[in-house]
């Protein structure tokens, strides 16, 4: 099932910043977030985040992660991420993107819905023949590969 993920990040207008999702589990997102400031340079510590997953459903699967991510430094950024764009894959305390199971699966599932490219782990690539797929297989190591491929 693929699903989608929005996000609001904005200045904090409070002395705390606020961290809030919906269909997602907040301490998650936060280590989400200190993954993204810590290992990848983006000032988030001032910043309220608010995290939505669409249609009012819970997601507990990693593979949302790097999902999450892209929702995150698209608000940030206040760039748009293409609407033929996906994204399946966990991501690691270090900014490393993780490996997930069935990605084959996943990557089909996209293709079919008409998505044009999809993001994964640089790991998930042994035993997948891109040239398999229609839809454009974007391996990223870490989120800085994930930024540069997105908004550069």
């Amino acid at each position: 099932m693929l699903i989608e993920t929005q996000a609001l990040v904005s200045s904090a207008a409070y002395g705390t910043p606020q961290r809030s999702s919906t269909g997602f589990d907040t301490k998650r997102l936060n280590m989400l977030l200190a993954v993204l400031e810590k290992r990848s340079g983006f000032r988030l510590a001032s910043k309220d985040v608010f995290l939505n997953i669409a249609g009012g459903i819970k997601v507990d699967d990693p593979a949302i992660d790097l999902a999450v991510v892209a929702a995150v430094l698209s608000s940030n950024e206040d760039l748009p991420v293409d609407s033929k764009t996906c994204f399946a894959a966990e991501v690691g305390l270090s900014g490393e993107i993780r490996a997930i199971n069935r990605v084959d699966q996943r990557i089909s599932e996209a293709e079919k819905l008409g998505f044009e490219r999809i993001f994964i782990s640089k790991y998930n690539l042994k035993g997948i023949d891109p040239k398999r797929y229609s839809i454009r297989i974007i391996p990223v190591k870490k989120i800085t590969d994930l930024y540069s491929h997105l908004f550069s």
